[in-house]
């Protein structure tokens, strides 16, 4: 078996590989679990996440500590080196 004979069985299997799995992804027993990963995005959740609501907490507690604080231009613009 040369080496042109060998490529072309090669080739051949993939051909029927890649058309086995297009027939698996398409089969209609297959759609009702690509339709439930397809709205997994959607999916409801006990408690939505909102990353900037522990920012806006820590401004809030920040803001009160600088109403009690003597005003320092250095302090309000982060510079610790005072």
């Amino acid at each position: 078996m040369d080496t042109g004979t060998f490529r072309g069985i090669i080739t051949g299997l993939l051909i029927l590989a890649f058309l086995g799995i297009t027939a698996w992804a398409y089969s209609r027993r297959r759609k009702k679990d690509f339709d439930e990963a397809k709205n997994l995005p959607f999916a409801d959740e006990d408690e939505p996440t909102n990353r900037d609501s522990h920012v806006a907490t820590r401004r809030d507690e920040s803001s009160s500590e600088a109403d009690s604080r003597p005003a320092d231009s250095r302090q309000d613009r982060g510079d610790r080196n005072a």
